[in-house]
């Protein structure tokens, strides 16, 4: 038949050796002490083994080989053996030696201590007869007997303190309905007990790809994440320096008549028709002007003739500038219109006057262009920053997914326009947006791997999705499509259900809460801790109960 040994320690107490009796699963349990034999000294604690042993049928057997452990060993009826492979058999215990000689005390054999309290004791009846012979009987004055030295005189007989008994009796009073809820608080609500589970957990490291759906919803079997963009909007600025000059002074105006030897019917110049006289100088009218056809014979007609369609039309210098004026008259001017340009039509104009020169700073081309450069520079990251805070509910952002989106820049004042100072603006109505995703929808594909590598295994658990370390990185954005990667690691370990637990432990004591958790896979170390000292058992209410899990990753 198999036997379990098991080696005591000396700091073991009676509670744990008992504990480790019950667990073992063997008929014969034996138990080695240590040389300082510590909780074996006491008869009590060798019965309450014995008892354990008896309940759990169970045989116990104790190797050793010190004589005072054998010896109480023998009272409480435990077999001994010397080693481990000796027989064990239960100590005789030694038997009282019987003095057959006479029951006489000799004197001269007490102590001091007995002689001198029996020295002093006389016989009652010697007192009493010496005390007669002193006295005298022929005298006729009474005489009171005087208690002699060696008569014992009678105590005062005490009166009770009635007094004192009351204060005592009401002062229980008082402190009588304290006491009783003291016990009641004892026994009814100081109870309490705290279950300490240490149970080794593994990690799992989780790493996928995921497309971003924006509006559309979560679908783990597509991997598909439903996001959440947060947008602001701004005008962004920057001053620039205006570098192109320009004449901004007045143009020179005038008119032109238009005379017509060619055609005979009326025809009409549009507006913005270009006048160019000798020198180069253009003019081009303010309106449009209708020229009446020529009347007679054509070899007959000449400009400065009746016959000729003549009209007159407003003109003014296409730039500013004194160069424009031209004081002399019947400047010839070439008409800018190709049907009238080939047909024997001319224009004459008259003095063209008004026209003053004004150079001025103005905004060009390149101006702007540098400016919107500068626009571009301009750091975003207090914008950027804005927007991360708007998440407030433990949204995952994706920093990579931050996009600037700037209309086309505006320029005040605007090309060829004077700025004053040589100062301008270039603004652009800029949108900032960034993209996040919810902490619920990572954990369903957090939870969705835990739970494919717990699998069909009743006996694990998903104890941390890794939700709170979760880290997301390779952003890519195309024209049709965005995505990111994301990385955590999760924690699997024992089944352990704390509510479950609580009702299994109620009404246990230490050592059988260590048997029963003991056994679940997983679990490493077990302590119970009460509340006070007299609470040795898990009370029956699950309020009073709490069970604490320690986990230890492997």
């Amino acid at each position: 038949m198999n036997k379990d040994i098991i080696y005591i320690d000396v700091e073991d107490d009676i509670t744990a050796i008992i504990g480790k009796i019950k667990a073992s699963h063997d008929k014969i349990v034996a138990l080695v002490p240590p040389k300082r034999i510590g909780v074996f000294q006491s008869a009590v604690n060798l019965r309450l083994l014995a008892r354990t042993a008896e309940n759990s049928h169970k045989h116990l057997v104790l190797i050793t080989n010190n004589q005072a452990l054998i010896a109480l060993s023998a009272i409480a009826k435990i077999p001994i053996a010397k080693n481990l492979q000796s027989k064990p058999e239960i100590a005789e215990i030694a038997a009282l030696e019987i003095d057959e000689g006479e029951d006489v005390i000799d004197g001269s054999q007490l102590p001091v201590g007995e002689l001198e309290r029996t020295a002093d004791i006389i016989p009652e009846a010697d007192i009493v007869n010496e005390t007669i012979e002193t006295m005298d009987i022929e005298s006729d004055i009474p005489k009171q007997i005087k208690p002699t030295s060696k008569m014992n005189p009678k105590s005062n007989v005490k009166v009770p303190d009635f007094s004192l008994f009351r204060k005592r009796l009401f002062l229980g009073g008082l402190l009588l309905p304290f006491i009783i809820g003291f016990f009641v608080w004892a026994i009814l609500y100081a109870p309490y007990a705290k279950i300490i589970i240490t149970a080794k957990t593994s990690s799992v490291d989780i790493s996928k790809a995921l497309k971003l759906g924006g509006t559309v919803a979560t679908d783990v079997t597509k991997n598909i994440v439903q996001t959440i963009v947060k947008q602001a909007k701004k005008d962004i600025s920057v001053d620039f320096t205006a570098t192109g000059t320009k004449d901004l002074g007045v143009k020179a105006s005038g008119s032109i008549m238009i005379r017509n030897c060619d055609l005979p019917s009326e025809f009409t110049l549009a507006s913005g028709t270009q006048f160019t006289n000798s020198s180069g100088q253009v003019y081009v009218s303010t309106a449009s002007v209708s020229v009446p056809g020529f009347t007679g014979p054509s070899s007959s007609c000449t400009f400065a003739g009746d016959t000729a369609g003549k009209a007159s039309v407003n003109v003014q210098a296409v730039a500013s500038g004194d160069t424009y004026n031209n004081e002399v008259a019947n400047v010839i001017y070439t008409i800018g219109d190709s049907v009238v340009a080939a047909a024997n039509v001319d224009a004459i104009g008259i003095a063209m006057t008004g026209g003053t020169t004004r150079i001025a700073t103005v905004v060009k081309a390149e101006d702007i262009q540098k400016a919107g450069q500068a626009l571009v520079d301009l750091s975003t990251d207090s914008y950027k920053q804005q927007l991360i805070g708007q998440f407030t509910n433990g949204e995952s952002v994706i920093p990579e997914s931050f996009a600037v989106d700037r209309a086309a820049a505006v320029s005040v004042p605007a090309v060829g326009e004077e700025a004053v100072g040589g100062k301008a603006k270039l603004t652009s109505a800029t949108t900032f947006s960034i993209t996040a995703i919810a902490k619920s929808e990572l954990e369903l594909f957090l939870k969705d791997v835990l739970n494919k590598q717990i699998g069909t295994n009743k006996n694990q658990r998903m104890y941390e999705d890794g939700i709170d370390k979760i880290t997301l990185s390779g952003y890519l954005k195309t024209d049709t499509s965005s995505s990111v990667n994301i990385a955590t690691s999760g924690t699997v370990g024992p089944n352990i259900d704390p509510a479950s637990i609580k009702e299994e432990v109620k009404g246990m004591q230490f050592g059988d809460i260590q048997i029963l958790l003991g056994r679940i896979q997983g679990v490493s170390n077990v302590d119970t801790k009460f509340s006070y000292f007299w609470v040795n058992t898990v009370p029956n209410d699950s309020s009073k109960i709490d069970v604490e899990l320690v986990l230890q990753n492997e």
